[in-house]
C-alpha cells in the first residue's frame, strides 16, 4: 500500500472503531468515511464490504482472545479455564453494540455437505473456534465437561447470552447468571 492509503486505511479502523463502540456495528458506514475524512467509494476499497471492516476491526481483539486462551490451557482446571476463557467471550461480544448479532450469523460448525462459511467475520472467528476447541477437549478429557458439547454450540450460546445481555442493560449481572445456567449443562 501507498503511505496515503496506508494513512486512509489507518484512519477507517480507527474512526470504525470509534463509531461501532458509540453507536453499534450497524452504524453507517458514510459516517465513518466521513469522520476519517474520506469517501465512502475510498472506504469500499479497503473494505468490501461491512463484515470485513468488522473483521479487521477485531482482528485487536481476537489476539487478546488468543493470548488469553493460551494462558488458559496452563491453568490447573481445565473446566475452570474453559469457564474463565468463555466469559472472555462474553466481554469480547459485548464491547461493540451488535457484535454479538453479528458473530451469531457466523457458522461455529462444520457441518457435512453445508458449504463452509468464508465471510471475513467467519474467517475472523476461525482462530477463536480452534483456541476455544483445545480448551474444551482439554476438559473433555478431565471427564470434567460432556463428550457431545461441541465448540460451535458453547460460542453460539456465548454469543446469545452476550446479545440477551445487549438486550437487557439494566441488568449488569443478566450475563453470568445465564453463563452460569449454561454451564450447569456441561457437567457429565
Amino acid at each position: 500500500m501507498r503511505a496515503d492509503a496506508r494513512r486512509n486505511h489507518q484512519r477507517l479502523l480507527t474512526e470504525a472503531r470509534t463509531t461501532f463502540a458509540a453507536q453499534g456495528t450497524n452504524a453507517s458506514l458514510e459516517d465513518i468515511a466521513r469522520r476519517a475524512g474520506v469517501g465512502i467509494g475510498t472506504l469500499y476499497r479497503h473494505f468490501p464490504n461491512r463484515q470485513a471492516l468488522l473483521s479487521a476491526v477485531f482482528e485487536d481483539t481476537v489476539a487478546d482472545l488468543l493470548t488469553k486462551a493460551k494462558a488458559h490451557l496452563e491453568a490447573a482446571q481445565p473446566c475452570a479455564a474453559l469457564v474463565a476463557w468463555l466469559r472472555d467471550i462474553v466481554t469480547h461480544a459485548g464491547e461493540y453494540r451488535g457484535l454479538s448479532r453479528a458473530l451469531m450469523t457466523v457458522s461455529y460448525t462444520a457441518t457435512p455437505g453445508a458449504e463452509e462459511d468464508t465471510s471475513d467475520l467467519a474467517r475472523c472467528c476461525a482462530p477463536i473456534r480452534e483456541a476455544g476447541e483445545a480448551l474444551l477437549k482439554r476438559a473433555q478429557a478431565a471427564a470434567a465437561v460432556r463428550d457431545d458439547v461441541s465448540i460451535g454450540d458453547l460460542l453460539q450460546l456465548t454469543n446469545a447470552i452476550a446479545l440477551a445481555a445487549e438486550e437487557t442493560p439494566d441488568d449488569p449481572e443478566l450475563a453470568d447468571r445465564l453463563l452460569t445456567l449454561t454451564l450447569r449443562g456441561l457437567k457429565p
